[in-house]
């Protein structure tokens, strides 16, 4: 099939190779504003530099800005879209985008990349298989070891809309449950520019799900050690991690004890390189036999309502119902 490819930043250049590697993908056409960066980036994976949107599908890697018109473009001219996440900045934003989506049937691909990865895939499948026994309770975190650029901050919606959103979603995926509350709350430790833009960079929330289990979660711009990202879920028989490996960036202070003993994860990318690679396999099989798309702009608009309400509660410093966001939106 012919793909096109929107967007060749660090994320959409690593797309890039994906695609022109892949066996569905006879050709590949790439573009980005950057016109040097597209003809480079093309010269590199031998794609075409062309219109994006003249193909069999198209992958949307640009900024987060342009997402919901260029998915609604997709959509109009019935070509299968897969977007990196967000869909928009706003609720009522991503939930124009499904009614559009929906009003076309053209399959749309939101990129949360967990879920293509083994270990959450695992921990949903032994969970649902019933090996943890009942689900009591479950700790997430998601830590940088450095904060993104100051500029990038302002544009950003905040660490639980650009960051702890996909904890929002893969929390969703694996256990099955919808979150029904959210008591949120932050810090800023470090640099002031999370403060000038009414941020912060240190996280830490409690969620209750909508069978009662409760929910830690934590999060970090400045996590030294490496990138760290986990997920524990203890049930009455079994507790299963997600990031247990000898890369996670954790050291015992236990006598003897020298696991983990790897080198420390240093980025999201190398993190989750397979995942984005498993991702984009399984949208562009979706697009080849017709599947449903197995991350839609409805599991965005949910996670999304998850991190406003978490969002809600740091500023407000009240624990917030989801349905809060969500008779608001309605």
């Amino acid at each position: 099939m012919r793909v096109g490819l929107l967007g060749l930043g660090r994320i959409g250049a690593f797309h890039a190779m994906t695609l022109a590697a892949h066996p569905e993908v006879d050709e590949l056409i790439v573009s980005d504003a950057d016109e040097v960066r597209a003809k480079e980036v093309a010269g590199r994976v031998g794609a075409l530099v062309g219109d994006a949107f003249q193909t069999d599908a198209v992958v949307v890697a640009t900024p987060t800005s342009t997402h919901a018109e260029l998915i609604l473009r997709a959509c109009e001219a019935g070509v299968p879209v897969f977007c990196e996440k967000p869909v928009a900045p706003t609720i009522e934003e991503t939930a124009r985008v499904l009614r559009a989506a929906d009003r076309s049937g053209v399959l749309v691909h939101i990129g949360f990349q967990r879920r293509f990865d083994a270990g959450y895939a695992e921990a949903r499948r032994a969970l649902a298989g019933g090996e943890l026994g009942d689900l009591h309770r479950v700790h997430m975190l998601t830590a940088d070891p450095r904060p993104p650029a100051a500029e990038y901050i302002p544009l950003s919606g905040g660490i639980y809309r650009d960051c702890h959103i996909h904890d929002f979603d893969i929390l969703r995926w694996v256990t099955g449950r919808e979150v029904e509350s959210v008591y949120a709350t932050g810090a800023n430790r470090g640099a002031a520019f999370f403060a000038e833009a009414g941020d912060v960079d240190t996280s830490a929330a409690l969620l209750t799900l909508d069978d009662g289990t409760l929910v830690t979660l934590q999060g970090s711009r400045y996590n030294g050690a490496g990138y760290d990202v986990r997920m524990e879920l203890a049930g009455t028989r079994r507790t299963l991690s997600v990031g247990l490996d000898e890369r996670l960036p954790l050291a015992s202070a236990e006598p003897g004890v020298a696991f983990p003993g790897g080198e420390p994860w240093p980025d999201f990318g190398a993190r989750f390189e397979p995942a984005y690679v498993a991702e984009i396999g399984a949208f562009l099989a979706s697009v080849r036999d017709g599947g449903p798309s197995l991350c839609g702009v409805r599991d965005a608009l949910a996670a999304l309502r998850v991190a406003e309400a978490a969002e809600l509660s740091r500023r407000d410093g009240r624990p917030v119902r989801v349905a809060e966001i969500a008779q608001v939106t309605a």
